[in-house]
């Protein structure tokens, strides 16, 4: 039996690849439509990634792109988690959190685009879940490899996937203190938008930044050929 083997970084690179193109490409795709008005919604906040990808041929290029990713990300916290050590409550908790993370984006995706009250329920939670739990899944995931001195926090990609992290909980806090002193809802929602983007931003570059250590670290899956 000869054995294979698939280089690790090659799952969180195409994770983040997806993400972006995914969503930039439904943008144009429904701007070129006239679904949405010309401007730079990370700046501007004029529409939200889901609205971007609710319509047209947008809509079903996202979810044929984005229901993919989901498994990608379930596979990806999976070799996480084997990485850090199967079988430690730290990695089986991060293993859970990247599950929930990998359903909730599935879900969100195969409604976006969909109407109702019970579609609308799960699109909201959908994404909501799917931010969430894949925050949290990447601060277990930093907090035990931190507790590894040969590969942990002295690594240039640990110190700025932690720091991409903190921007991901500050623009979350931002986005709280918006509701609370913005008193136009025009200004609020262009504000949300703005920071939807931005986060997706961060995410990739988590990713791509995870992507970078697995690579310098040489891991691999390796399987055998029958």
């Amino acid at each position: 039996m000869s054995r294979s083997t698939v280089p690790l970084w090659i799952f969180p690179l195409a994770i983040a690849l997806v993400m972006l193109a995914s969503a930039h490409l439904a943008w144009w795709l429904s701007l070129r439509a006239g679904y949405i008005e010309p401007c730079n919604p990370y700046w501007d906040g004029c529409t939200s990634i889901s609205r971007a990808a609710r319509h047209g041929l947008g809509n079903h290029l996202f979810r044929l792109m984005m229901l993919p990713c989901a498994l990608l990300v379930a596979i990806h916290w999976w070799l996480a988690g084997r990485w850090l050590g199967a079988g430690r409550k730290p990695a089986r908790a991060f293993a859970v959190l990247g599950m929930a993370c990998a359903v909730a984006l599935g879900v969100y995706a195969t409604f976006l685009g969909t109407e109702g009250a019970a579609y609308g329920f799960l699109r909201r939670y959908g994404i909501t879940v799917f931010f969430g739990c894949g925050f949290l899944a990447q601060l277990v995931f930093l907090r035990r490899w931190n507790g590894d001195t040969t590969t942990g926090a002295a690594r240039p990609q640990w110190r700025m996937m932690a720091a991409v992290c903190v921007a991901m909980l500050l623009l979350g806090v931002g986005n709280v203190l918006g509701d609370a002193l913005l008193q136009d809802r025009a200004r609020q929602d262009r504000l949300e938008n703005a920071l939807e983007w931005q986060l997706g931003l961060l995410l990739a570059t988590w990713y791509l930044l995870q992507a970078w250590c697995w690579r310098h670290e040489r891991l691999h899956l390796s399987f055998n050929d029958p």
